[in-house]
């Protein structure tokens, strides 16, 4: 009888025992699945915040190329003559106010050379004198030509106008100031023509009587 209590003794210590292990086991087991979940968690935030950066990222860099393009736009924008600095009447102003000078410039100093009241000396100063005028009305052009000519110079209407406006001012103090030498000129003529008492010059040329 004692043999049969103490076996049934051991075996209930060993059940014991077993069940002890076995709970043991799932407790680690739940633990492990816990860390587990735990660390699927963590990955799903990782995942989540590099989604964030990566849009993020890509919504900034849009912006900024869009905002490029548009700085592009704007600059390009900028080499284009607008219809409305095409038509500026001071445009066809300058242009007419250059062939004056020409025309009248040329036909000034023929009759000069051809009058006989100025010497050689005096013909090579007006030369002078007009082939500088004729240089610098060039010189107007050329930078009217800029203005008016897609991408040459990066400049708003406003900016080609004022352009326009300054090119048209020198280009008329030009002609003005031709006029001026041109009448001067013409009195010193007929005054020496006058001194020589050569009526008949002063009536072919200049159309005046003595």
């Amino acid at each position: 009888m004692k043999k049969i209590i103490l076996l049934l003794i051991i075996l209930s210590a060993g059940i014991s025992n077993k069940a002890a292990a076995q709970a043991q086991e799932l407790a680690q087991l739940a633990l492990n699945i816990e860390k587990l979940a735990q660390f699927k968690q963590i990955l799903s935030d990782l995942k989540k915040s590099y989604q964030i950066v990566s849009t993020g990222y890509s919504t900034i860099k849009d912006l900024s190329q869009g905002n490029f393009n548009l700085h592009k736009t704007f600059l390009d924008g900028l080499m284009t003559v607008s219809p409305a600095v095409r038509k500026y009447r001071k445009v066809a102003d300058i242009i007419n106010d250059q062939v004056m000078i020409v025309k009248e410039y040329k036909a000034a100093f023929n009759r000069y050379k051809q009058d006989g009241n100025f010497n050689t000396g005096e013909i090579d100063y007006l030369s002078k004198v007009y082939n500088n005028l004729f240089k610098q009305s060039l010189n107007d052009l050329d930078e009217l030509t800029m203005v008016m000519t897609d991408s040459k110079l990066r400049m708003s209407d406003d900016e080609r106008l004022e352009a326009i406006d300054r090119i048209h001012g020198n280009m008329n103090d030009k002609l003005l100031f031709l006029r001026h030498f041109n009448n001067n000129t013409t009195i010193l003529a007929v005054q020496r023509a006058r001194g020589r008492n050569d009526a008949v010059t002063m009536k072919k040329i200049y159309g005046v009587n003595n």
